[in-house]
């Protein structure tokens, strides 16, 4: 098994894919179902950008960006 060393090595958008692959086309909401992710488990630093908010432009590799349009359903997820 080849050595994997973290930011050499792996690619750090996984992590965003990941996330992307379970939240792009749902709501967050309270509970899970079909259609909506629990807010509860987001991990610890992230933000929900609407298509009329305002956002800082810092860069925190950890934050998980969610972009949702105007009804609520997230359209775009990326780290920073």
């Amino acid at each position: 098994m080849p050595l994997v060393v973290p930011g050499l090595q792996s690619n750090s958008a996984g992590a965003s894919d990941d996330w992307q692959s379970k939240l792009v086309g749902k709501k967050l909401g309270d509970a899970h179902d079909e259609v909506t992710f629990a807010k509860q488990d987001l991990p610890a630093s992230h933000r929900v950008i609407r298509p009329d908010s305002m956002s800082t432009m810092d860069f925190r590799p950890e934050r998980v960006n969610i972009h949702v349009d105007g009804e609520g359903t997230v359209r775009k997820v990326v780290k920073g």
